[in-house]
């Protein structure tokens, strides 16, 4: 058993031994925080339960409610942690990508406030197959407005939740599965994108760089 099936067992196990809306927001904000556990985990598993306790459908309404104000706090917790890491990253290696802190942070500032950017937001916390965590961290590297990060992380998460959560309570838990194994390959791709964008940056650097060099190596030469 690997560290994560140990914490997947763990939040299955506390979920028949807490009240269900307390396992919701708990369950919610550790699923958030901890990127590798499966995004509809706890959803389906509280909608499942709800089931079973003969709850009404518009106890969902409500246990959505609960989940949303969870992982939106775990989604604060990673912006908060992100934003610290980049001032530190980028301070100590942003020279040899060629990249300055306040050039980062620019690209939060493309996003104005309009409507269209609030749902562009809202769509990525929305989608099920778009992963969460990676979503927070870039937002906080980025420095994407902290008002429009967390109002669009709540709604987001809030239907987001309500789909899990119906699957859960009419039996059709493993449909998410199929979100979940659609949301490790966008994790995956999302990996590769980064990657790709660090290494196409560290060689245009490079690139640039040599080009100055052979500029002022030729430069100084027709001086003479």
């Amino acid at each position: 058993m690997n560290f994560l099936q140990g914490i997947i067992i763990y939040i299955e196990s506390v979920s028949t031994k807490v009240p269900l809306e307390i396992f919701t927001f708990f369950g919610a904000l550790t699923e958030e925080v901890i990127a590798p556990i499966p995004s509809p985990l706890v959803m389906t598993l509280a909608g499942s339960i709800a089931s079973s306790q003969s709850k009404t459908f518009l106890f969902l309404l409500w246990l959505a409610l609960i989940g949303a104000v969870g992982k939106t706090v775990g989604a604060y917790v990673i912006y908060l942690i992100s934003d610290k890491a980049e001032d530190f990253i980028v301070g100590k290696i942003g020279r040899f990508l060629g990249v300055t802190h306040n050039e980062i942070e620019k690209l939060g500032k493309q996003l104005d406030g309009s409507g269209k950017d609030y749902v562009f937001l809202f769509l990525l916390r929305f989608v099920p197959i778009v992963p969460t965590s990676p979503i927070s961290i870039i937002c906080g590297i980025i420095k994407i407005d902290l008002k429009k990060y967390l109002v669009t992380s709540f709604t987001g998460y809030y239907f987001r939740n309500l789909i899990y959560l119906y699957l859960g309570y009419v039996g059709y838990g493993s449909i998410s599965q199929g979100f979940d194994s659609a949301e490790s390959v966008v994790k995956l791709l999302l990996a590769l994108l980064i990657g790709g964008v660090i290494i196409y940056m560290y060689f245009k650097r490079s690139k640039v760089d040599t080009i100055g060099i052979i500029k002022d190596k030729f430069g100084s030469k027709d001086n003479h």
